[in-house]
């Protein structure tokens, strides 16, 4: 599982293009406004930024609609796209968003006064990232200057879909970095491996620094406030399983007899048909 939801504002005029194939695709700019509390206990309030690209129908709606201003809600999935460099031949990346559901969630007679003193909760915006993969190394965790405890994580997740053109089944592999702070860190550290398949869910950070030659780098990052640690035995949820009590049941009259249960590990690749056609996107 790969899907991020973010409700923002978009930042400038929406502009359209078009691909060779004749398909509409655009960008947006969204900031996303949030609130922290420091290690000083104080509030501090901030703004993140987060490009999400849209495709056909999606951006024409999007050109038609969308202004600087606009407020939407949009959900979709985390894409790394790599080039190289032509001058320097270096290896480059840009994390950015795919877009599969947009709403414009102004109404039709304009955005209404923003409620006087500054609620926190009810005015605040939303940045959520939910992943479900494979730990692609193990944790690295280190203390900060000022005494906190940050880990690092890298976590692969999968997207597969039949390409429009060809018909065939692709896939692609897109590989996160996992930032966890605090207790949960040490947690992370001791009970996740390479190679468990682990959740984290938060938010989307893009940060930015300069090399030592002077020029500009990005990367982007899920700052997890949860990572759980999938595939385990859990005895409170096991007190609830009836396998031994369903699998003993007579069978009924003119009841078909039940399958047997597939063993584990022999569980074979699922396809199912899903609200949102990923194949319709031209990845």
């Amino acid at each position: 599982m790969n899907r991020v939801h973010i409700i923002g504002y978009q930042t400038q005029p929406v502009t359209i293009r078009q691909t060779p194939g004749g398909t509409s695709v655009t960008d947006l700019n969204l900031v996303v406004p949030y609130s922290f509390k420091a290690e000083s206990g104080e509030m501090l309030e901030g703004k993140g930024f987060h490009t999400i690209t849209l495709w056909g129908p999606m951006a024409e709606v999007a050109g038609k609609y969308v202004r600087a201003g606009s407020q939407l809600f949009i959900s979709g999935r985390l894409q790394t796209d790599s080039w190289e460099d032509e001058k320097s031949g270096e290896k480059r990346s840009k994390t950015k968003m795919v877009a599969l559901d947009m709403i414009l969630l102004d109404p039709k007679t304009g955005q209404i006064p923003a409620p006087a003193g500054k609620p926190q909760h009810v005015t605040s915006c939303l940045n959520r990232a939910d992943i479900i993969g494979h730990v692609t190394r193990d944790p690295e965790i280190r203390t900060t200057t000022s005494g906190q405890q940050v880990l690092t994580l890298g976590v692969a997740t999968n997207e597969r879909w039949k390409d429009k053109s060809s018909g065939e089944d692709r896939e692609r592999t897109e590989f996160h970095n996992v930032v966890v702070w605090g207790p949960l860190a040490q947690e992370v550290a001791q009970y996740i491996k390479k190679g468990n398949r682990a959740y984290a869910s938060g938010r989307v950070q893009t940060r930015s620094w300069e090399t030592k030659d002077g020029a500009k780098r990005y990367t982007t990052e899920i700052i997890a406030d949860a990572v759980s640690l999938l595939g385990v035995k859990n005895p409170i949820a096991e007190s609830s399983f009836q396998t031994d009590a369903v699998a003993s049941r007579p069978a009924k009259r003119d009841e078909e007899p039940m399958e047997p249960s597939v063993p584990i590990g022999a569980v074979p690749e699922i396809s199912y048909a899903s609200e949102i056609k990923a194949e319709d996107l031209p990845f």
